[in-house]
């Protein structure tokens, strides 16, 4: 046999082992596991290779020892407050969380996301407003400083907050800065220098000398987390860059939303942050330190839940309460975000809402930076249209905020999409405010960026092209794995 054959032959047996693999053990969805075998069967050397880099589940026995920590740090306040919900005897700081005393609970069940009612919650939808904040609150900070993007670069703006956390970590400040690997990987060491050598710490996610043959490359830590003083917190979709602040004139416009909290949900927020902080340092978390989480009282009693998702963890809870708000609605959905290819979980949720006469309104950009991804959402979109619902194209520039607002009573803001990878694979952090001000607030946010955007309908999606309709079916099956 020649070499060719026998290479032929090594890569097919390869691919069959891969698909029995995928069949029998791994524990893929159905239609995950279909795009897989699409994949490796109609490009065998391709695909085994893409699924030696990003097919493979992430081991959760690595994360089993900062869980057990955060529950029994908690462990007394949670039990409490769980005891509470079930024996009916759980006092609800207002009448829109008596009303999702479900979704709270999941959360609480589910996902260890307690409900804190005293807060000070304000949205930012314009980079400038929210850098500008954040270097403010840096300057006055009194103790720690905590922050962690996916995406941080070192330009105008990343040098505008760098050099605020150098003068801190001066002052004696503690100075903590987490990034993930992939998405910063424009990062240098010798950028990063100048905080270390004033003393502060810094660290990567998921860190590997071969960046792009990183066996972890799929699983990406995607939160965008603030933590100051232990008292106020920044939690949202924007990332740090001169683009999302509008400084970039290839992209032109960035349109996104972020929250900055005062409150005791910062508690939660900074405990996430010291999890994936230890995870990224490789070093077991024993105990946590009181002083990151300081006793302090604010005016406002706004109630939230931070609520987490990621490979470290089956239930999706992030997805989960993106469904259950979506059914529990009665009047409206309405939902932004840069990606719209969900799974059938979530996709029957805004069908069945639709079709029982909700008003489900969708906002995705005009222009996607994946052809697939753009393809996928075209035809999620085409099957919301088939049941009433309605899709918006934002034209302005780049949209990039992941909200969903439901009758004016509950609102989330965060880092997840409406994608798989969002869903199971990356780690994702939102807010879920209770609040009727607020969710107006994001309501009226919707409906200001209507004005900005054209609308996609029935009459207009069934005049596509033929070729518009076979690269969307192909990008449908691949959607899994987009």
């Amino acid at each position: 046999m020649t070499v060719t054959g026998i290479l032929t032959v090594t890569l097919f047996a390869l691919n069959i082992v891969f698909a029995l693999v995928l069949i029998f053990i791994s524990r893929k969805s159905a239609s995950s596991t279909w795009a897989w075998l699409f994949v490796l069967f109609f490009l065998p050397i391709f695909g085994f290779i893409l699924y030696l880099l990003i097919g493979r589940n992430l081991q959760k026995k690595h994360f089993v020892r900062w869980h057990a920590v955060q529950q029994e740090e908690t462990l007394e306040i949670f039990q409490e407050q769980k005891n509470a919900l079930e024996d009916g005897t759980y006092e609800f700081p207002n009448a829109i969380t008596k009303k999702h005393e479900a979704l709270i609970k999941m959360n609480v069940d589910y996902n260890h996301s307690l409900l804190s009612s005293k807060n000070d919650v304000k949205i930012m939808s314009e980079g400038k407003e929210k850098f500008r904040s954040v270097i403010e609150d840096i300057e006055n900070a009194k103790q720690t400083i905590h922050i962690q993007y996916y995406i941080y670069k070192m330009d105008d703006v990343g040098k505008s907050i760098f050099n605020a956390l150098v003068k801190k970590a001066k002052e004696g400040i503690e100075v903590q800065m987490m990034y993930d690997d992939l998405g910063s990987r424009t990062l240098r060491k010798k950028d990063l220098k100048k905080l270390t050598d004033a003393g502060g710490q810094v660290e990567a996610y998921f860190s590997s000398y071969f960046k792009l043959f990183n066996p972890r490359i799929n699983f990406r830590n995607h939160r965008k987390l603030i933590i100051i003083d232990g008292r106020i917190g920044y939690i949202g979709g924007f990332n740090v860059g001169n683009e999302y602040a509008c400084l970039d004139d290839e992209i032109g416009y960035w349109r996104d939303t972020h929250l900055r909290i005062e409150g005791n949900s910062v508690y939660n927020m900074q405990a996430h942050f010291l999890f994936d902080w230890y995870q990224a340092k490789k070093e077991e978390l024993t105990e946590i330190e009181q002083r990151y989480f300081p006793s302090f009282t604010v005016d406002s009693d706004t109630p939230v839940q931070i609520v987490s998702s990621g490979p470290d963890t089956d239930f999706e809870s992030i997805k989960n309460s993106y469904i259950r708000m979506i059914l529990s609605a009665k009047k409206y959905v309405y939902i932004q975000s840069p990606y719209f290819v969900p799974d059938e979980p979530f996709m029957h949720a805004v069908q069945i809402a639709a079709s029982s006469g909700v008003d489900v309104r969708i906002m995705t950009p005009e222009v996607t930076d994946h052809a697939f991804v753009y393809g996928a959402n075209s035809a999620y979109s085409g099957d919301l249209l088939e049941v009433g619902g309605r899709v918006y194209r934002y034209k302005k520039g780049f949209l990039h905020a992941k909200m969903i607002v439901i009758d004016d009573e509950v609102a989330t803001i965060g880092t997840a999409n409406i994608d798989v990878r969002s869903f199971s694979l990356n780690f994702e952090i939102n807010a879920i405010l209770y609040d009727a001000d607020l969710a107006i607030q994001c309501r009226e946010l919707f409906e200001a960026d209507i004005e900005e955007s054209f609308e996609l309908t029935k009459e207009k999606y069934d005049e596509r092209k033929t070729w518009t309709k076979v690269r969307e079916s192909v990008s449908r099956l691949l959607s899994p794995i987009l």
